[in-house]
């Protein structure tokens, strides 16, 4: 079973919909004794990584969920999920996050280096880029088009926890990982068959079985 964390800033109806599809057993709820008992936790995220880490610090979910990656349960951040895996973020001022990945979340610059403008946020789909198709994440996946809405994006300091990435203006790590911790920039659960690829392979991974 997998545990959706609910803490008031997940899009919990699509990713529990998409896991449903999968035929996979899942909650959503933001009680730490039925997570614990779960093999694998996803932390979907939409708004503000400020207000996302003040709730989780708040309601010791934080403390939870670094214990829970540190006795080596895999956690899969989706969309504003997956920026909080990192050491902090500029949105809104500088907000430490859960430092399980090195680097730091930044905003678009929305002008590009000739001086043009562009749209942020970045919103629609744009094509993946695999630099590490050996990840149990990547087995069996197209580098077709997924759906990203986001403002901000992760600049790593070690560019081998991206395992894809995408280019919309800078390059944007799409799906990053480092041991038993996952995330992907965009929504999965939006993305179409390569998005559902992605969430079974996350799937196997809790089950041991990539």
């Amino acid at each position: 079973m997998i545990g959706i964390i609910d803490y008031g800033m997940g899009n919990l109806y699509s990713v529990s919909k998409a896991l449903e599809r999968m035929n996979y057993e899942y909650i959503v709820t933001d009680d730490t004794e039925k997570l614990s008992s779960c093999k694998g936790l996803i932390l979907p995220g939409v708004g503000s990584f400020k207000d996302a880490m003040a709730i989780l610090n708040e309601t010791g979910l934080t403390a939870f969920i670094k214990s829970e990656v540190a006795a080596g349960k895999p956690l899969l951040g989706i969309c504003l999920g997956m920026q909080l895996l990192f050491d902090e973020s500029e949105e809104n001022g500088i907000t430490t996050g859960f430092q399980f990945l090195s680097g730091k979340i930044v905003k678009f610059p929305g002008t590009t280096a000739n001086g043009e403008k562009y749209k942020v946020p970045h919103m629609g789909w744009n094509k993946l880029n695999f630099n590490h198709p050996e990840s149990p994440l990547l087995q069996n996946v197209e580098q077709g088009h997924v759906y990203f809405v986001h403002s901000y994006y992760a600049a790593p300091e070690d560019h081998d926890v991206v395992l894809a990435s995408s280019t919309y203006d800078v390059e944007v790590p799409a799906v990053v990982g480092k041991g038993n911790v996952f995330g992907t920039q965009f929504h999965p659960e939006k993305s179409s068959d390569i998005g559902l690829s992605i969430l079974k392979n996350f799937a196997s991974v809790v089950e041991g079985r990539a």
